[in-house]
């Protein structure tokens, strides 16, 4: 057996040029971590993606971790289509490659708290603290943390608790005359996180350290052997028909039924903050379910949630030296401020870059829309919004207008849920029509409709964007939101909604392109159509900017497209399945990856060059969820002036040397080497572009993108040098 066949043996895929989906993810959440250690950024701007990067694991582990061990449950032959490996055999990984990274988090973490320490900010231990300081806490916690705490032994009328989903405890080996016996202390969530010393600087403890000086005192009599800060991680993903699996369609049927055999929320790991304490976590796991394994020694604080709150106490000239200058996005160059929106957007397509430039225009879009006479509806998907959202109110305005506004509510937005409930209630109350969704698919596309009556006619004037209506993370996402007062697109636009009023999924539109129904076979057919426009001598290419690809029927057709000399050059934040530079394989393949200050959110999809160019900006990943289980739309950008721009974007982006690194053939990254202008991070560009600052070097280049695709995969193709 060759060494090829070794690795495919398990699977009906070619795994050669591929890897698993969870490794892949891994991976890019290191690269968060990397930012923590990037000497130019402001140090609390580090702190920052140390706490990003621990909250990414988190949700790793409530919603994949937890998926892979349901699925190991259902069927311990099933292998993934990526990487051959079974649910076990992917979990076995996922533990080890996991253990590092607590070292290399808690290696920075230090680093950094040293560093601020000596800018002033300083989390102090109890221990070290001056005898006065100390009498301080003390009165603090007697009068305020005492009274709220539920210290509990656990024995023959103390059952052992339930710990809940990443709550803190400090738990406790007891010492009694019969061994030991458990204690535990939840770490109380009404109580403030952080204890502010008097003095110069900024100086706190954390809750659970306050809680542990002083744990000894609350048990009696009883003596303390050993005690620890812990945290238990619980599978999250209760709905088999989520976002977390990513495998074939009657998964979700057989997992129904496993939903009823098992408890839902099941521990997936334990956390334990200081020293490994054996017996204490010999103890917890029994109680638990969970194997050595799973449990997860961290020196730093199990929760550094905390490190967002040190801002608002910072003195302005410490937030000049400690944080990101500020930046305000501009209003679009595309359109006059002085003049309505509406007028404007029925002359001509306009494109904003989000958070480069600003959501205003669409809002005022929105607001104008709600008291303008000659309105006559406004019809929205609504997938995550802002708890105080103006679009929101704004919808609220129309319908009190007695304007006809339909909104689909999609309910099962991860983690969003109740505040989606709380603003469905409000629009339901003020007369708009709700729609919750579609049985069994989450709406995830982001598409607005305004129909109005203009000069004895009916127009619409469409709205679609890569990103959530949400105005928060409109100012730290990258994206892009196309308006477009295109009669085509209105026209499908007009009739998507329709057919979701009427739960129908197989609809099939003239410009917009739909999942489940079309989204998946369009990519496929125009990347076909590249490899036939290169068999036939024709300038070929395409190029993808992602959050994550892992479909497999995309992948390989993207190889295909490469064995057939079409450069493919990749943008893809995340999660990516595909390997470049595999010989023969995907050698025509790049993948770039770019992590900075914003989150590069957008997705857009380009095939081609010149005349036959043809560009779609997308709701939807390349992911088999999205293209088959989700409901998500792609725009096709038709205006000329609007192409050359997102050209522009990609160009950029693509030879980004200081946030952008370059994936090898095996799936690590690599940073990208200077070229002859110097480092280029693109964010920074972008600012500089939109404030009409003089831009570092970044030419437009030379035979417009596809020759830049082409001079970009001739250079770093193999990816292997």
């Amino acid at each position: 057996m060759t060494v090829e066949e070794e690795k495919n043996a398990g699977t009906s895929h070619d795994i050669s040029y591929t890897q698993n989906r969870e490794i892949s993810w891994l991976r890019f959440n290191r690269r968060v971590l990397e930012e923590a250690d990037e000497e130019m950024l402001p140090l609390l701007e580090r702190l920052k993606f140390a706490a990003i990067f621990a909250r990414n694991l988190d949700e790793f582990f409530m919603i994949r971790v937890g998926s892979i061990q349901d699925l190991a449950l259902m069927d311990e032959n099933h292998t993934d289509n990526k990487s051959g490996w079974t649910a076990q055999e992917q979990l076995k990984r996922i533990y080890r490659a996991v253990t590092p990274l607590y070292g290399q988090k808690d290696r920075i973490f230090f680093q950094l708290q040293q560093k601020l320490s000596t800018a002033g900010i300083s989390r102090e231990i109890f221990t070290q603290l001056s005898g006065q300081e100390k009498k301080t806490v003390q009165e603090y916690f007697e009068s305020f943390v005492l009274p709220v705490l539920s210290p509990q032994v656990v024995d023959e009328r103390h059952p052992f608790p339930h710990l809940s989903n990443k709550t803190l405890y400090v738990a406790l080996l007891l010492k009694t005359k019969n061994g030991g016996q458990f204690g535990i202390v939840p770490v109380p969530r009404a109580v403030p996180r952080l204890f502010f010393l008097e003095g110069e600087g900024i100086r706190y403890l954390l809750l659970e350290d306050i809680i542990s000086a002083f744990a000894d005192t609350m048990f009696g009599g009883f003596g303390v052997a050993e005690k620890t800060v812990v945290s238990v991680t619980r599978n999250a993903d209760i709905n088999p028909d989520d976002e977390a699996f990513d495998v074939e369609d009657d998964f979700r049927l057989r997992m129904k039924k496993v939903l009823k055999k098992r408890a839902r929320l099941a521990p997936v790991r334990l956390e334990t903050q200081g020293e490994p304490v054996q017996a204490l976590e010999e103890y917890l796991c029994g109680k638990l379910g969970l194997a050595k394994k799973q449990v997860y020694h961290s020196a730093s604080p199990l929760d550094l949630s905390y490190v967002f709150q040190l801002e608002e106490k910072l003195p302005q000239a410490d937030k000049r030296e400690l944080l990101h200058r500020p930046y305000t996005p501009r209003y679009s160059p595309m359109l006059r401020e002085s003049e309505s929106v509406l007028p404007q957007v029925l002359r001509r397509d306009v494109l904003l870059y989000y958070p480069y430039e600003s959501m205003d225009p669409f809002l005022r879009l929105v607001r104008e829309a709600a008291l303008d006479p000659s309105v006559l509806s406004i019809r929205i998907t609504l997938y995550r919004i802002d708890r105080k959202s103006k679009l929101a109110e704004y919808l609220v305005a129309a319908a009190e207008a007695q304007k006809d506004v339909t909104v689909l509510m999609e309910l099962r937005a991860r983690f969003d849920e109740q505040n989606n409930i709380e603003w469905a209630e409000r629009l339901e109350e003020a007369g708009c029509k709700v729609i919750f969704g579609i049985d069994g698919f989450k709406v995830h596309s982001k598409l607005c409709l305004i129909t109005l009556r203009d000069k004895g006619r009916i127009r619409c004037v469409t709205q679609a964007g890569t990103g959530n209506y949400n105005e928060k993370t409109a100012g730290l996402y990258s994206d892009l939101s196309l308006i477009t007062a295109n009669e085509e697109i209105g026209k499908d636009a007009a009739a998507f909604f329709k057919n979701l009023s009427v739960s129908r999924m197989d609809g099939r539109y003239s410009k917009l392109v739909a999942a489940p129904s079309m989204l998946k076979e369009t990519v496929l057919t125009l990347i076909d159509h590249e490899i036939e426009k290169k068999e036939n001598g024709l300038p070929a290419g395409i190029s993808f900017k992602l959050n994550s690809i892992t479909d497999r029927d995309v992948i390989d057709r993207l190889s295909m497209a490469s064995r057939a000399g079409v450069p493919v050059a990749l943008i893809v934040r995340g999660i990516c399945c595909i390997l470049p530079g595999v010989p023969g394989k995907t050698e025509n393949v790049t993948v770039r990856s770019i992590v900075g200050r914003f989150l590069e959110h957008a997705r857009v999809y380009c095939f081609g060059g010149g005349d036959d160019r043809r560009i779609y900006i997308s709701s939807a990943d390349l992911m088999t969820r999205n293209t088959e289980r989700r409901v998500e739309i792609a725009c096709p950008i038709l205006d000329e002036e609007l192409k050359r721009r997102i050209l522009h974007i990609l160009d950029v982006q693509l030879r980004d040397t200081v946030k952008g690194r370059r994936m090898l053939p095996d799936g690590t990254y690599q940073r990208i080497p200077s070229g002859e202008d110097g480092p280029l991070d693109s964010q920074e560009y972008f600012m500089h572009e939109t404030a009409n600052i003089p831009a570092p070097a970044a030419k437009e280049p030379e035979g417009g993108f596809l020759a830049s695709l082409l001079r970009h995969i001739a250079k770093h193709g193999t990816a292997a040098d």
